[in-house]
């Protein structure tokens, strides 16, 4: 295994087995043929050729299109094609800084390969032999990488809010930072990947923040979604990301990125440049 590897695990796609996802006349996503025969059984709200897949020309509202993804979430989940309704909406945008077309339910983002935003922030401590990272595992029962490690916080973004006010509210429910705490966190970069899931294609940017603790810090997950939190040497979290998969899918990215910005992996690693490289691919 590698750092390449644990990389390479959030990117293995083929988009020759998607159609173009329309709106506006312009692609914002990638759909699954079996998605698209089942859109173009709905009432009127998809236009489905042999090429592509398009919301009407006839919404033309970002409320109109909103109810239509809604009703197209409900639907595709009833069919099995969504696995989870999520019950929380993100924006979907062509692009980071556009203003959102309309919102759709978390849990159909995939199925509809859209682009999807979130934050993941690394909690690390200074101490005299050197830099130490906050790592935490997975709850049992989490939906996607029970058991797995995490990045010490890390989550969705949701419609409606901004990064700073979604790092406040992650820090919050995930390690029991307080605000003022949370609002020290710096923001580092983005890392983006685009990973082919049974239903449809996973793609993500995701904005990168750093947070440097006391040592006398210690995080208290408040949602259930982490079972225990424990402080390694950055030696052991590189050590763990580059041999194994025991990190979530995209939490390892994150981990390596922390480690090429701290200079702990260096261009001595053949891979380096492909590395730097595929984190943004």
């Amino acid at each position: 295994m590698s750092y390449l590897d644990r990389i390479r695990a959030c990117t293995s796609h083929d988009l020759a087995g998607f159609l173009p996802f329309m709106a506006d006349g312009a692609r914002i996503g990638w759909v699954k043929p079996e998605t698209a025969s089942h859109l173009r059984r709905m009432d009127g709200a998809f236009e489905v050729t042999d090429r592509s897949v398009a919301l009407s020309g006839r919404l033309t509202g970002f409320e109109e299109r909103s109810a239509a993804m809604a009703e197209a979430a409900v639907s595709l989940a009833e069919a099995g094609i969504v696995r989870h309704l999520r019950g929380e909406d993100y924006s979907a945008r062509r692009r980071w800084g556009e203003p959102p077309l309309f919102r759709v339910e978390r849990g159909a983002t995939t199925v509809f390969g859209l682009l999807s935003f979130g934050i993941h922030l690394n909690g690390f401590v200074r101490t005299n032999d050197g830099l130490e990272m906050w790592v935490g595992r997975r709850a049992k029962d989490r939906l996607i990488a029970p058991g797995k490690l995490d990045n010490l916080v890390g989550g969705g973004q949701p419609h409606g809010l901004t990064l700073t006010e979604n790092v406040v509210k992650e820090c919050a429910e995930e390690a029991g930072l307080p605000q003022e705490m949370a609002l020290q966190a710096k923001p580092v970069g983005a890392i983006t990947y685009a990973l082919e899931k049974p239903n449809g294609l996973k793609r993500d940017v995701l904005f990168l923040y750093d947070l440097e603790l006391s040592e006398d810090f210690r995080p208290v997950n408040m949602d259930g979604e982490v079972s225990e939190f424990n402080r390694w040497p950055v030696a052991k979290a590189a050590e763990t990301v580059r041999d194994t998969d025991e990190f979530k899918f995209n939490c390892a990215p994150v981990v390596i990125d922390f480690l090429i910005r701290h200079g702990i992996l260096t261009p001595d690693d053949p891979d380096y440049l492909e590395i730097l490289t595929e984190l943004r691919s």
